[in-house]
């Protein structure tokens, strides 16, 4: 099984933490393809970056060499889920739906720790499009910007726990997803200070992702018909599969 990993954001580091996120999760025999986009913003912190996000990420995810059996967006709110179904035709799964879908098995609830508050709109939006927001008790954001959570994990994971805990002690919340690809590998420190279960989207989403490909199921092209088009002006989209 081959999974591709696609960062939103064009800073490597952040895809690095990502691709050892998705190798900890993933199965014997699957193979992880972790990718960061030629150009777009070194971080995704807005509407206006995460829909250039988005056409990178398509751009990149179609450079890939083929085949490949699922796509996992690794990004947390952000947009390009469904071109990258029409795209390709395989299971694409974005962290944000695979957290909250993981975490409505665990509790009757959940709450989302993110990185900015401008983001907490962004996150809402995708979760209500989703058809998981009903079951959300509350978006809080750390007031830490995407690039300081992999500069400085100890304060990330400090500030991280205390939102966390503030959700379970305020909001009620019965689970934590943790709302940002950057926060990867911090589930375990979150979980000792709250003790509710911990999702990290990026882990989420590779174990949905292996469990639709063994299922031998794909993206519905009813949903999410291909291309009409194989290029656009100046951009060929060399993965599409019409």
């Amino acid at each position: 099984m081959r999974i591709v990993i696609a960062n939103v954001n064009t800073t490597e580091a952040v895809t690095e933490a990502v691709r050892q996120q998705a190798m900890k999760a993933a199965g014997p025999g699957t193979e992880v393809v972790a990718v960061t986009p030629s150009f777009g913003p070194e971080s995704v912190e807005g509407s206006f970056e995460s829909y250039l996000a988005a056409v990178a990420v398509m751009d990149r995810v179609a450079a890939v060499r083929e085949p490949f059996d699922a796509v996992v967006l690794a990004g947390f709110g952000e947009h390009g889920k469904e071109g990258l179904a029409e795209l390709f035709g395989v299971p694409v799964v974005d962290i944000t739906e695979a957290a909250a879908h993981v975490a409505g098995l665990l509790g009757r609830n959940y709450a989302v720790v993110t990185s900015l508050r401008r983001t907490l709109g962004q996150i809402e939006d995708r979760l209500r499009v989703a058809g998981l927001a009903e079951r959300c008790v509350s978006l809080r954001a750390t007031d830490l910007p995407v690039l300081e959570l992999e500069a400085d994990p100890d304060l990330a994971a400090r500030r991280i726990a205390e939102q966390a805990v503030q959700a379970v002690d305020v909001d009620r919340a019965d689970v934590i997803c943790l709302g940002c690809a950057g926060m990867a590998g911090l589930a375990e420190h979150v979980e000792e200070a709250t003790s509710v279960p911990v999702v990290d989207g990026v882990t989420a989403a590779v174990g949905l992702a292996e469990t639709l490909v063994r299922l031998g199921l794909r993206s519905s092209p009813s949903a999410y018909p291909a291309p009409r088009r194989k290029t656009i002006t100046g951009w060929p989209v060399t993965g599409s599969r019409a």
